[in-house]
């Protein structure tokens, strides 16, 4: 297994308090190659202890670099999804217990589990991610809109936040039924009381159309792009 890796973190920012509400910590590695690099390096079998060691070194770089905000760290849903297995809740024990020797309260802590990733075993998942947020730990939907899960996961299990997608956000002010969903799926994460977050924003006129519909939560290149074992600084439109 290769044990070299590290991270790039990228902001996602409150427009309306002009803040960076939360860094996601972006594994890479060693020489700054992609997250698919540092994945394929391990055996499906490896993934879990990879997953949860990977968690625990962003949190440790993180508050190295000084991190002031919310942390988001991705998730594979599968190394929750084991109710028989006891090292999944001595995990994210040990995750808590980590954030706090390093300063960072558990509410500081966002989970990010993708829409594409399938949960083998959806009741004790939510077992699991219950017992983080009784801890104070956080959620987020990634990549909604880009599987066929998301409205189940919507509707069985409530995250604090949704993150759309970039292929939605992507030329939106001219895609009328792109408009269309993000509409919709804003109408429901308001009943939900659901934060929306509107990820791979990079031009003026995709920011200016989300904007208006309501959304303050932003993450992209007009942003600031992920650096490298490092806390970019934000540029605000």
């Amino acid at each position: 297994m290769v044990l070299e890796f590290t991270f790039a973190y990228q902001p996602i920012v409150d427009v309306d308090k002009r803040e960076t509400h939360s860094f996601e910590a972006l594994v890479r590695g060693p020489n700054n190659e992609p997250a698919n690099w540092v994945l394929k390096q391990h055996t499906t079998a490896q993934l879990r202890t990879f997953d949860m060691d990977a968690r625990l070194r962003a949190i440790r770089l993180g508050a190295q670099l000084g991190l002031p905000c919310h942390i988001n760290l991705n998730l594979l849903p599968d190394t929750m999804a084991d109710c028989e297995e006891k090292s999944s809740v001595d995990a994210l024990q040990t995750m808590v217990e980590m954030a706090e020797q390093c300063g960072l309260k558990p509410d500081q802590l966002v989970l990010e589990l993708s829409e594409t990733e399938t949960i083998k075993d959806f009741d004790c998942f939510v077992e699991r991610a219950n017992q983080c947020r009784r801890l104070g730990v956080k959620f987020a939907i990634d990549d909604f809109g880009s599987g066929y899960s998301g409205l189940n996961l919507l509707a069985e299990f409530q995250p604090e936040s949704v993150k759309l997608d970039m292929v939605l956000v992507r030329d939106i002010e001219h895609r009328g039924p792109r408009q269309a969903i993000v509409r919709g799926v804003l109408r429901t994460c308001e009943d939900l009381g659901i934060d929306i977050v509107a990820e791979g924003v990079e031009t003026i006129a995709e920011y200016e159309w989300l904007r208006n519909e309501g959304i303050f939560l932003f993450q992209g290149y007009l942003f600031a792009r992920p650096a490298f074992e490092a806390l970019p600084t934000v540029t605000f439109p």
